[in-house]
């Protein structure tokens, strides 16, 4: 496991194994492409990120992860690949949280009318010479991005999606 501070302060572990923690993942974070280039979505007030939110208490959380994907960016998950999880560790009185990890191959994006909370589906073709801009959210910027981007790498996941 490896430690770290986001740029809110808060601490966060991060794991590529599944079930390390006490408590289950109830956020996810999707790590998306199409066509060989990232789909993301941009937020109006945090800005381009990859998609992600909290788990509905009727869906698992891959299930989650897949609505999330649709909702905010239209679309469609071909394969979805659980890549690991990170707990966030907020100070009282917000509590800590666990978000899984998800590698998501897109079979395809629909248009749709809204996006709910964000403006609708961005498409990059590289992040990591972007991502400290001031456009991309603070989600984008620390360890999390990074180490899943080598784990992708490692896995062999980036070939042709």
């Amino acid at each position: 496991m490896e430690k770290f501070y986001d740029l809110n302060g808060n601490m966060v572990t991060l794991t590529f194994d599944q079930n390390r923690f006490v408590e289950s993942p109830t956020h996810v974070f999707v790590v998306c492409r199409y066509r060989d280039q990232w789909l993301l979505t941009d937020h109006p007030k945090r800005g381009i990120e990859f998609p992600g939110g909290k788990q509905e208490a009727t869906e698992t959380i891959e299930q989650a992860a897949e609505r999330e994907v649709f909702e905010e960016t239209g679309g469609i998950v071909g394969n979805l690949v659980y890549m690991g999880e990170y707990r966030v560790a907020q100070t009282p009185p917000r509590k800590s949280f666990v978000k899984a990890i998800f590698f998501a191959s897109i079979r395809e994006i629909q248009s749709k009318e809204d996006y709910l909370e964000t403006n609708g589906p961005i498409l990059m073709s590289d992040i990591l010479s972007v991502v400290q801009e001031g456009r991309f959210s603070f989600n984008m910027k620390d360890m999390v991005l990074i180490r899943t981007l080598e784990q992708l790498n490692k896995r062999g996941l980036l070939k042709h999606n």
